[in-house]
Formats: structure tokens, sequence, C-alpha cells
């Protein structure tokens, strides 16, 4: 069945330019867009909302608020640690994206705010968090999602075994 427009149990293809203060931070690259599975919340919510219903060719302009891109930055997801409980410190340095593991056995991805003699200070806020995001994208392709995506909840690449995916996530 031809898909002509965005709806959940669709994967979306697309280019897109994403600039926050004017800056431009991210884009995809020619010729290799980015492909999505839309309702199953693989890209951020007001994005996706602006999506909905457009189609093959659509040029789309949106600037997104914090609460409808990566949240208000939250002051209480930092967190100061003894330089001796963290594995690996000397390695660590301001700026760093590192995966920490809680007692529970759950990982997480945190930003080293900074490294000192005796602490080190890790950031848990998404990097984009309390920033307003604009977007401009254009649909490339759209199809319908097979089974197996679905049942994921993200689209399987024509080349790619599921290598960018962990299916722990899709547990979550």
């Amino acid at each position: 069945m031809a898909v002509d427009r965005i709806e959940d149990g669709v994967v979306v293809s697309l280019n897109y330019v994403l600039t926050v203060d004017g800056e431009e931070i991210a884009r995809t690259e020619e010729g290799e867009p980015m492909d999505y599975l839309h309702g199953a919340e693989n890209i951020v919510p007001g994005l996706e909302a602006a999506l909905t219903g457009k189609v093959l060719g659509d040029r789309v302009s949106v600037t997104l608020k914090p609460a409808d891109a990566y949240g208000d930055y939250d002051d209480e997801n930092v967190e100061e640690l003894d330089r001796e409980d963290v594995p690996n410190a000397d390695e660590l340095e301001a700026g760093m994206i590192i995966e920490v593991e809680d007692e529970e056995g759950f990982t997480y991805l945190a930003t080293v705010r900074e490294v000192s003699a005796d602490t080190v200070i890790l950031d848990y806020n998404p990097p984009l968090a309390g920033k307003t995001l604009t977007y401009d994208v254009e649909v490339t392709a759209l199809r319908e999602a097979d089974e197996e995506e679905l049942a994921h909840g993200h689209p399987h690449g024509m080349d790619d075994e599921d290598e960018d995916w962990d299916d722990e996530e899709d547990e979550e």
C-alpha cells in the first residue's frame, strides 16, 4: 500500500538543519537523510507534531520551545561526585559525554561539566535541554513500516542490521 502522508506507523526520511540561537548545530549530509518511525517518539514531540499530515516534498520550518523539544533544564539533574568514586576519572575532561550505571544496573548519559582534584560534576540533562530549537526540514521519502519495525519502535535501514539501535532501549 502506498503511503501518501505522514501518520503513525510511517517511516519518514527527511533532511534537516537544526539551529539554536541562530547557530547551526546539526544537519543531515547530502544523500544521507535521517529516517524515523512516526508515532514512536523517535524525534522530539514538537517536530513530530509539526510533521503529522505532511506529504513527500513538503518543507517545514518549525521553532520549538523547550517543552516541545528536550524539556527545561533541571538543576536537580546535576551531580557532584567524589573523584575517587568515578572510574577512569583521570581520563575525563569537561564536555565529554559518558555512560554512567546506577546501583540497579540502569545506564544514563551524562555530560562531564567539571573535573577538579577532588570532584567530578556530571550533568544528566540532555545537551539541548532548556534550548529553543529551529528545525528546517524537507520530507524526502515515505513508506509503510514493516511489522518488525513497528514491534521495535524504530526503522531498520537497508544496509544496517539494527546496529544503530540498542534493543534494550525498546523495553523502556
